[in-house]
Formats: C-alpha cells, structure tokens, sequence
C-alpha cells in the first residue's frame, strides 16, 4: 500500500506517494474466547500502533517460483501485523498479474469443513470490481468480508464484524472504501441537489451524507469524501464497547484503505 500523505484528486487521479514502514506494536495473538462471555468494555484505540502508509511487502520483488501449499501451515497470519503483511503480498500479486489463488485445492476444501480462521475481516462495499478475496489474492478461509453499499455500517453489518472479532477472533478489521464509489457519488449528488431517493438508498446517502466534504467541488469532492466515509465508518466500528476493549488491550486492530480502480493498489488511509 502506498502513503496518502498526498490528497487524492479526482476519480481519475492515482496516489503516487509512498510512506515509510514501521512495525505494528500492540497487536496480540488470537485468544480462542466464546461469544457468550460477558460483554467486554473499554475505550477505542484505533490501529493498536498500525503504521500508516506502505503496505511492508510493497518493497518485495515479485516471485515468480512455484505459489505457496495451499494446505494450512502453522505460519498462518495470527496478528495484525502479519495479516496486513500477507494482505500487502496479496494485492502486489493481484495488481502485477501475478496471482497464486492460493487455498483453493482439494486438501483445503476438506480441511475447512470443520471449522475456519479467517486472518482477517474486509468491510467493504458491494461495487462488483472490488471483491476483497481477488484484491489481495485470497482464497478459501482467508478472508472473512462483509460488504454494503459505502461500507455503510448498520446493525447487521456491525453484527457480522463482532462475530469475526469476538467469535473468530481476527486480528485485523479493514474498512475497504474504493474510487469512484456509486453510493458515495449518490450521497454527494442528493446533498448537492436535496432530491429524495427511494427508501432503501436514501438510508444508505443519509448514512454517507456526515463524512461529505463541502471544503471542494467536483470530483474532488467525491474523491475526499470516499476517504472521509472509510474513517467516519472505521471510528464506528471502535466505537462499539466489546470491540473497543479488544482495542484496548492489543488483540485487534483497525485500518482504513482505499482501492484505486485505475491502478489496482489499495492504500493506507490515516
């Protein structure tokens, strides 16, 4: 992933600025606990330390080797820091046309049907070319996603991320925005002109409509705001106090990313 240290301009336009990496600090193995504990309670700390920019693998030659045993290993992602790595191999393979559709085979197939360990969970929107399993070149057991239009968070789709959080125990939450998002571009136009929507969508624009950025125009309106809804939907999901407290304690992160469509790269949103 690429730094978003420069704004991004415009549904056409392709971040080009690349940040540093640093390690993720807080982020703890996976504890196996049942949902039926008590509630949990605490306070968001957004990210766990997560650093901000570059995906760690970004700087890693393609392999062109033979692709990795699909059958499960013991180096399977177990912290935050280890599955935004893998993700960051993933969406280089995926943007290079170099994918391994790893996890796919007959042997993984079998060893699925008694149970799963998602290393991560993708929230992200319903747009048919971004599905998260291709994006970072996942396959069977990966990846837990939940989609909506926007990546708008109800309580059915907050519900889905406290069950890979709490259930599952995933290490890491990613808030998927992606450029030239429809529900965003709808909730920019119905600001904009106070048309009325039909009743399903105008839930959905009413849910974006805080994160619109009335700073500019145009299409570097839509542009800010895909980015301001990835953040304004991230702070949400922390919100939530059984989430907030496995924040607080290092067994979870949260991120915002952007998928640029004309480049194929997601990048780390701050």
């Amino acid at each position: 992933m690429n730094s978003d240290a420069a704004p991004h301009r415009g549904d056409a336009a392709e971040a080009t600025a690349a940040g540093a990496d640093a390690p993720i600090s807080h982020a703890k193995p996976r504890g196996r606990r049942s949902l039926l504990r008590a509630a949990l309670a605490g306070t968001a700390v957004l990210g766990g330390g997560l650093a901000v920019g570059a995906f760690p693998a970004d700087a890693e030659p393609v392999s062109r080797a033979t692709p990795k045993p699909s059958a499960p290993t013991p180096t399977r992602p177990s912290t935050a820091e280890e599955a935004l790595k893998e993700l960051s191999k993933g969406n280089r393979r995926w943007r290079t046309f170099h994918e391994q559709h790893p996890d796919e085979d007959a042997v993984v197939r079998r060893a699925l049907t008694t149970g799963q360990q998602p290393f991560a969970l993708i929230l992200g929107c319903i747009d048919s070319r971004v599905p998260p399993e291709l994006v970072f070149d996942q396959g069977l057991g990966d990846l837990m996603t939940v989609r909506s239009a926007g990546e708008v968070l109800d309580q059915s789709v907050l519900g889905s991320v406290k069950y890979g959080v709490l259930e599952l125990d995933i290490p890491l939450v990613m808030v998927l925005g992606h450029q030239s998002c429809g529900a965003v571009k709808a909730a920019v136009a119905a600001d904009e002109t106070g048309d009325r929507l039909p009743s399903g969508i105008q839930y959905i624009v009413d849910e974006i409509a805080p994160a619109i950025d009335h700073g500019v125009t145009g299409d570097a309106r839509v542009a800010a705001t895909i980015d301001a809804n990835v953040r304004l939907v991230r702070s949400k999901v922390a919100a939530d106090s059984d989430i907030a407290a496995k924040l607080k304690a290092g067994e979870v992160a949260i991120v915002g990313a952007r998928y640029d469509l004309t480049t194929q790269r997601v990048h780390l949103l701050k």
